[in-house]
């Protein structure tokens, strides 16, 4: 497989809390698609989803095992408690901080980068279509 992972993950809620979903868009170091996909997460908050989306999208890379991975997310809040830059307060928080951290471990080297909402709507895109599907 690849050696280096570009992976673009969103979480969004309407209403917070509201119906959430996730996207997860990972490609290789040339920009190739390797997997997009969204899920609705039932009623939940934006932060939550927004961990959740990073949790599954680690998950997916670990199975390709990159010697790189590269996260990209528009969620300055999550990218700042990853880096230690803020502390994790809120308690519902804390158990998928647990998690992103346990998974970022597993690979010899792992980036965490926030972008503007622009550069990452793939990632968006993916929520969107997932909320889509079950706001009928």
């Amino acid at each position: 497989m690849t050696n280096t992972l570009h992976i673009h993950t969103d979480g969004g809620s309407r209403g917070n809390p509201g119906p959430a979903a996730l996207g997860v868009y990972i490609t290789d170091e040339k920009g190739t698609e390797l997997i997009a996909f969204g899920k609705y997460l039932g009623i939940t908050t934006n932060n939550q989803a927004e961990y959740s989306a990073l949790i599954a999208a680690l998950e997916e890379a670990k199975k390709m095992s990159p010697s790189t991975v590269h996260c990209f997310l528009d969620s300055e809040l999550v990218v700042k408690q990853i880096k230690r830059e803020y502390r994790v307060k809120n308690v519902e928080l804390q158990p998928l901080f647990l998690k992103v951290w346990n998974l970022a471990s597993s690979f010899p080297k792992i980036t965490f980068t926030h972008v503007p909402r622009e550069r990452n709507k793939e990632a968006d895109r993916q929520v969107n279509i997932a909320l889509d599907s079950v706001d009928k």
